[in-house]
């Protein structure tokens, strides 16, 4: 399977959601369904806010 974020940029996202504590040892079995959707959300509106500087640039 594809990596498409870096274990840093996840890291780096679970931090500013507030479950950084979980997955500090590197297991992301220990987020919740909750969380993992919150991630993903938020690397989407990253990826998003990323674009729309670019295009504009």
């Amino acid at each position: 399977m594809a990596r498409l974020m870096s274990e840093r940029t996840k890291y780096q996202l679970a931090e500013e959601l507030g479950f950084a504590h979980k997955v500090k040892d590197g297991d992301w079995g220990n987020i919740t369904t909750r969380e993992a959707g919150s991630l993903v959300r938020a690397a989407i509106a990253k990826a998003e806010e990323m674009m729309a500087r670019n295009q504009w640039q």
